[in-house]
C-alpha cells in the first residue's frame, strides 16, 4: 500500500505521526496490518528490549462510588456481591506473590473511601519491605493522599482516563470530569510517581479520530505506562447491549501507541486476553512488553467483574505464571 508505506517512511525519518496518520493506521484491514505490527515489534525490540515484566495484581475490592457506564463495578450495578479484603489478607497475597518472583505488586480496587490513606501507606510501607515495587490503581483521590503514598514508598499509579474526548467522557463517566482526571494525572507526575494511564477500544460513540487524539494525548503527558484493552459490555450496566471492542482494533491501537511511545511499558491485557484466546500472545507480538497477573485470592477474584467472561478467574497463581513464562519463552523472549 503507498500510504502505508509512506507513513511507515515518515515515521521512520521524524519518529512521529500526525493525527490524520494515525486514523489511515487505525483503518488498515487485517490483510494490510501485519506491516504495523511488525514496526511496533521491532520498535519495541528497539526501545526497550525482549524482556518481558510480570507483574502480580490484588484486586482487593470492588465497591466504587462511581456510576461509570461501561464498569461491572460501577454503584449502578445492585446485584454484584460486594467484597473488601483486609489490609491483612492484602499483605498475605502480596507475600505469596513476592514469594513467587514477582517484582512488582499492583494495589487495585474500586473508587472506595473505606481505605484511609494512612491504611494505604502502611501497606505500601509494608510491601516495600518484600524487596517490590508497588503500583497503585485506586482512582482519583486529592494531592495529598497521593503524596503519602508515594512518601511511603509507592512506584508507580495507574489511572485511565478511558477516553479523551469531553462529550464521550461526560456521558460514560457522569459523576466524572475529564479535567479532574488530567490534574490528578498532573499531581501523580509531580509527586515522581511512573505514571500510568490509558484507554479503552470500542467504547460506544469512539472514533478513529478520537482514538488518534488519546493516543497523542498520552505522547504528551509522556505516561511511563500505557494499558490499552478492547471495551466489554457487562450484562448488568447501562450498555449491556452495545457492540464489543475487537482484538484486531485493539492490536492496531496497540501498535500505533509502541510508534509513538517508544519508551513506554505497554500490557498486553487481559481483556485482550479474555475476547480472544491468542490476544495476549498477538500483543506480545504488536508492541507490548508486559503481562498483568492475577494474584488476588481466588474466593474474591471472580467477584472484580469490570467486565464478564474475564480470563483468569479460576486459575490459582503459580499455573497462571507458569503458563505466562512459557508464552514468552515460546515467542523467544525472557521474563
Amino acid at each position: 500500500m503507498r500510504g502505508l508505506d509512506s507513513i511507515i517512511a515518515k515515521y521512520l525519518d521524524t519518529r512521529d505521526l500526525a493525527q490524520e496518520d494515525i486514523v489511515f493506521l487505525l483503518s488498515l484491514e487485517s490483510s494490510e496490518a501485519r506491516p504495523l505490527f511488525e514496526l511496533a515489534d521491532e520498535v519495541r525490540r528497539e526501545s526497550v528490549g525482549d524482556e518481558v515484566h510480570l507483574r502480580g495484581i490484588i484486586e482487593f475490592s470492588n465497591y466504587c462510588s462511581q456510576a461509570c457506564l461501561y464498569c461491572g463495578i460501577s454503584s449502578l450495578n445492585r446485584n454484584l456481591h460486594r467484597y473488601r479484603m483486609t489490609t491483612g489478607e492484602i499483605r498475605e497475597a502480596a507475600r505469596k506473590a513476592a514469594e513467587m518472583g514477582f517484582k512488582t505488586i499492583v494495589l487495585q480496587a474500586g473508587e472506595d473511601p473505606y481505605y484511609e490513606a494512612s491504611s494505604i501507606a502502611e501497606l505500601v510501607s509494608d510491601i516495600k519491605k518484600m524487596d517490590v515495587a508497588v503500583t497503585l490503581s485506586l482512582g482519583e483521590r486529592n494531592r495529598e493522599d497521593y503524596r503519602l503514598w508515594r512518601e511511603a514508598g509507592a512506584d508507580r499509579y495507574l489511572l485511565k482516563f478511558e477516553t479523551s474526548d469531553p462529550e464521550l467522557y461526560r456521558r460514560l463517566r457522569p459523576r466524572c470530569s475529564l479535567e479532574r482526571r488530567l490534574q490528578c494525572l498532573s499531581h501523580l507526575e509531580e509527586l515522581g510517581y511512573e505514571v500510568g494511564s490509558g484507554i479503552m477500544v470500542g467504547l460506544p460513540g469512539q472514533t478513529l479520530s478520537s482514538i488518534a487524539h488519546d493516543i497523542l494525548l498520552m505522547r504528551k503527558l509522556r505516561l511511563a505506562m500505557a494499558g490499552i484493552g478492547p471495551f466489554i459490555p457487562h450484562p448488568a450496566t447501562p450498555l449491556a447491549s452495545a457492540e464489543p471492542g475487537t482484538a484486531f482494533m485493539t492490536l492496531k491501537v496497540l501498535a500505533v501507541t509502541r510508534l509513538l511511545l517508544p519508551w513506554a511499558n505497554l500490557p498486553s491485557t487481559t481483556a485482550l486476553g479474555s475476547i480472544d484466546k491468542e490476544g495476549r500472545r498477538d500483543g506480545l507480538q504488536a508492541g507490548a512488553n508486559v503481562l498483568m497477573l492475577n494474584v488476588t485470592p481466588v474466593e474474591y477474584r471472580r467477584l472484580y467483574e469490570i467486565y464478564p467472561a474475564k480470563a483468569e478467574v479460576e486459575d490459582d497463581p503459580v499455573s497462571l505464571k507458569a503458563a505466562a513464562v512459557e508464552l514468552v519463552t515460546n515467542l523467544g523472549r525472557r521474563v
